[in-house]
């Protein structure tokens, strides 16, 4: 059964609340078949309870260090399919950098 697939995108400042280890995955699209990946959690501003946002970076970003506190500009691609009843969704950094303090 084919699903729906829908994009959009979001460019804003947030707050990094934590990221993951990068790691090696398959890449079809990458030279020698890998590509790194690390996970990111980004948070909204304005408050303790705003909006989390857990989504992946991958190649150069996902070397990227950054740190509990930190304030970054990204732009997040939020992807949603339907297969089989089940509705999933991607969250890609496609951009981010560190704002200076």
């Amino acid at each position: 059964m084919r699903g729906r697939h829908m994009t959009k995108r979001m460019k804003a400042i947030f707050k990094v609340v934590q990221q993951g280890e990068a790691f090696a995955v398959q890449s079809q699209k990458a030279e020698g078949g890998q590509t790194m990946k690390c996970n990111i959690v980004l948070q909204e501003l304005g408050g303790k309870y705003e909006e989390q946002y857990v989504g992946a970076m991958l190649g150069n970003a996902a070397t990227c260090r950054f740190f509990p506190g930190d304030l970054v500009a990204a732009s997040l691609r939020f992807t949603t399919r339907d297969y089989n009843g089940q509705t999933y969704q991607d969250i890609l950094v496609t951009d981010i950098v560190k704002l200076n303090r």
